[in-house]
């Protein structure tokens, strides 16, 4: 159980690939990357989360039957960080908050 918000940065063995997850203060993983080249890219990816999670307009809702989740975009519209899967629209939007409260000030540890 993590006392505190982290981001995580790990490389899979499976592609080679760099990625980062952060941690909420209960250890629930609550926004993921996709895969980057390299640890320098992936660290711009966090450094880009910090800046653009406060703002409500870049988070894009999803809706599926039984599944809501969010995308958080940058000014330039990439997809920096995507969420888990919420069973309800309420959990997907504390989630959000989670995500906007959490992660400009989160610490990253590395564990590539």
């Amino acid at each position: 159980m993590a006392a505190n918000p982290k981001f995580q940065v790990f490389k899979s063995v499976a592609n080679s690939q760099y990625y980062y997850r952060l941690r909420s203060t209960n250890g629930e993983v609550i926004l993921s990357s996709e895969g980057y080249t390299t640890k320098q890219s992936c660290l711009n990816g966090i450094a880009s989360v910090k800046v653009n999670a406060p703002f409500d307009a870049r988070y894009e809702r999803k809706d599926a039957f039984g599944s809501y989740t969010f995308n958080l975009k940058s000014s330039n519209g990439e997809i920096i960080g995507i969420s888990e899967n919420y069973t309800t629209s309420t959990a997907r939007e504390n989630g959000i908050q989670a995500v906007k409260r959490d992660a400009p000030q989160a610490p990253t540890e590395d564990l590539s």
